[in-house]
């Protein structure tokens, strides 16, 4: 997701927030400890803020912090449901067919409503491989884990003990998975070499990392 799609979201969230609780941009600067100036960049667009404030909010108003950026009907949809901690895998390894995390990066708290229907975890974006899908470096990734998807769906696969985030192409002779950018080239495996990809899960959200 790009600068300025977050900076609106979060624009529109912190502006029904504070008018929800009828408080003036005076009254939640200094709350967060910012100058009131700060508070109107913010719901003119023109920043976000940092994590810390990110943090302050969260706690004041006990509303998990990836709420803030994502597009909410109303101040009462920031007030999610209650939350699970899932893992932002690093390593994978399908050892005799079983996937296993190998390393772990953290745990993200994520409302239950988004993981309804499966076991999910999260991967980082890294590279701009899939930046006309909107998906940029350092993105968050939620993915649903199956062993396939559906023609043209991204997903997350494994290559060579690597995971990639790539849209899946199924061909009668080959698969393919492309890139949403078209400096990289398109990789393909034949049927008899389809054990070299596994695919790990489908993505399901792109989740501002905060």
């Amino acid at each position: 997701m790009d600068d300025k799609k977050i900076q609106e979201i979060f624009a529109s969230n912190i502006n029904k927030l504070r008018k929800s609780k009828s408080l003036t941009q005076s009254d939640l600067a200094k709350i967060l400890g910012v100058g009131v100036s700060t508070v109107s960049d913010w719901e003119k667009a023109k920043k976000y803020p940092r994590a810390g404030v990110i943090e302050k909010l969260s706690q004041h108003f006990g509303i998990p912090k990836s709420n803030f950026f994502e597009v909410q009907g109303s101040a009462t949809d920031l007030y999610e449901d209650e939350l699970v901690r899932l893992p932002i895998v690093g390593k994978v390894s399908c050892g005799n067919g079983v996937m296993a995390y190998e390393e772990i990066e953290a745990y993200e708290e994520t409302p239950s409503s988004w993981v309804r229907g499966g076991e999910f975890f999260y991967v980082r974006a890294k590279g701009d491989s899939m930046i006309n899908a909107r998906i940029f470096d350092g993105d968050l990734l939620l993915i649903r884990k199956q062993n396939d998807v559906e023609e043209g769906e991204i997903a997350a696969v494994l290559i060579d003990d690597e995971v990639y985030l790539k849209r899946v192409h199924k061909r009668d002779d080959c698969l393919l998975l492309e890139s949403e950018n078209p400096t990289y080239k398109p990789i393909y495996r034949t049927k008899e070499n389809y054990c070299e990809i596994k695919i790990l899960g489908k993505l399901k959200k792109i989740v501002i990392d905060v």
